[in-house]
Parts: structure tokens; C-alpha cells; sequence
């Protein structure tokens, strides 16, 4: 990886493979936002029940093979598997300070 993942982002993959949704949700801010595909869920609540179905609650694994820099975003390439969707995906994060304030998952 030749682009260092800040820590809030570098926290939600690390949480979402250790299965700990507190920490998942600890590197949102409390407003932040995930874009699933086109589906938002804005705060702690909602990103933990899209959690709960989606990505934690179905033992989803996050492997990165390729970071960049586009626009002040990162976008984190990584392999999905476990009991959901499972290839690759696309995750674009945009940070403020210590925390995430949006993830959005595309193709």
C-alpha cells in the first residue's frame, strides 16, 4: 500500500474484521454517513443497524488491495467476503479530524 489509511479510516476495517461494532461505530462521527449502493444511513443508530445486516452482523472480512487519494477522499479497494456480499468493492471515505464522516461502497 503505497498511501497510509488515517486512523478513523484505517479503524473501520480494522473493526468490521475483529467483528467489534462499538469500535465500528466509534470511527463515524456522530452524524456520519453510509452510502451502501445509493443507501444512506446518517448516525450511530442507523449505521448500526445497517451494520447488524450488512456488514458485522454477517462476518464480513475487509482484505485492501489498493489505496488512493482522489478529491481529499480515500478510496480503499478491498475484497468483501463472509455471509454477505462477497468481491470487490470500492470504499471512498471522507474524513474530518478523528472521525469519518462519510463511507460510500460502490462497484
Amino acid at each position: 500500500m503505497s498511501v497510509l489509511l488515517p486512523a478513523p479510516v484505517q479503524a473501520v476495517f480494522d473493526a468490521t474484521n475483529a467483528g467489534d461494532t462499538e469500535a465500528f461505530l466509534a470511527a463515524f462521527a456522530p452524524d456520519g454517513v453510509v452510502d451502501d449502493w445509493g443507501r444512506e444511513f446518517h448516525g450511530h443508530e442507523a449505521i448500526r443497524r445497517w451494520s447488524d445486516g450488512e456488514n458485522i452482523g454477517v462476518h464480513a472480512t475487509l482484505d485492501v488491495t489498493e489505496v488512493a487519494v482522489q478529491d481529499g477522499a480515500y478510496v480503499v479497494t478491498a475484497m468483501v467476503g463472509g455471509g454477505g456480499f462477497n468481491g470487490p468493492s470500492h470504499f471512498t471515505f471522507q474524513v474530518a479530524g478523528e472521525h469519518v464522516t462519510r463511507m460510500t461502497i460502490s462497484a
